[in-house]
């Protein structure tokens, strides 16, 4: 069960941990162990990113909802997933490498199909250009999901559809946010994608980093795959 005590102290606390594990296995070890409480430790964070990528994503789609294919990679307990719903999207496979969590994402009910998949080390188990929308919301930072799953997104979608990222923008990930743009526009340049809309928001989520104060900023980058 949830601890209701808990304040955004022990959020920092538990996100800055987060930052000295940086094994895939232990980082899989540290949601395991947040999972019980990852939901409310992200309302605690003023954490954003899940509403703010489902909007966006929801603002340029124009094809038929009720029937939309959504893969939700790095699913978490779901929180993108039930926010797209809200906006008439509803079928969902997720993905993400924590057991734990799959658990309690299945618990919610959106999900047709939930796959445990530790990204960058797992390929993305999934029929190629089966989704209408791929979103990734939270595990493109730096220590968490290497650049290279950015193809597997790619590969995931339809030809038409759609690739939905997002990434922080503080002080510690400036440098894997540049490479990210850097493959994005590799990808663009091979005429593989085409770019919709790149959001940047100056308040992503609240700062836990000493080098940070306040919030700090984020970005969501929406592409379509070309015919």
């Amino acid at each position: 069960m949830a601890n209701t005590s808990r304040t955004f102290s022990d959020v920092r606390n538990v996100i800055l941990s987060a930052h000295k594990n940086t094994g895939a296995q232990d980082k899989v070890g540290f949601y395991d162990t947040w999972a019980e409480n990852y939901e409310q430790d992200v309302a605690l964070l003023d954490y954003r990113a899940p509403l703010l990528a489902a909007e966006c994503v929801s603002s340029f789609f124009t094809g038929d909802r009720e029937k939309a294919t959504v893969l939700d990679v790095a699913c978490g307990t779901g929180l993108v997933s039930a926010h797209l719903k809200k906006m008439g999207f509803h079928h969902f496979v997720g993905v993400d490498g924590c057991l734990t969590m799959l658990e309690l994402a299945k618990k919610t009910g959106l999900y047709q199909q939930l796959k445990q998949c530790l990204l960058g080390h797992d390929e993305i188990s999934v029929e190629a250009e089966t989704y209408d929308i791929v979103i990734i919301v939270g595990a493109l930072s730096v220590g968490q999901v290497p650049l290279t799953v950015i193809r597997e997104l790619w590969d995931a979608t339809k030809p038409g559809g759609y690739v939905c990222m997002t990434t922080r923008g503080n002080t510690d990930n400036r440098e894997y946010k540049a490479e990210l743009e850097k493959m994005i526009k590799a990808l663009e340049e091979e005429q593989k994608w085409s770019r919709v809309t790149v959001v940047e928001v100056e308040e992503w989520e609240r700062a836990v980093s000493e080098q940070d104060s306040g919030y700090i900023p984020g970005a969501i980058y929406l592409y379509q795959k070309r015919f």
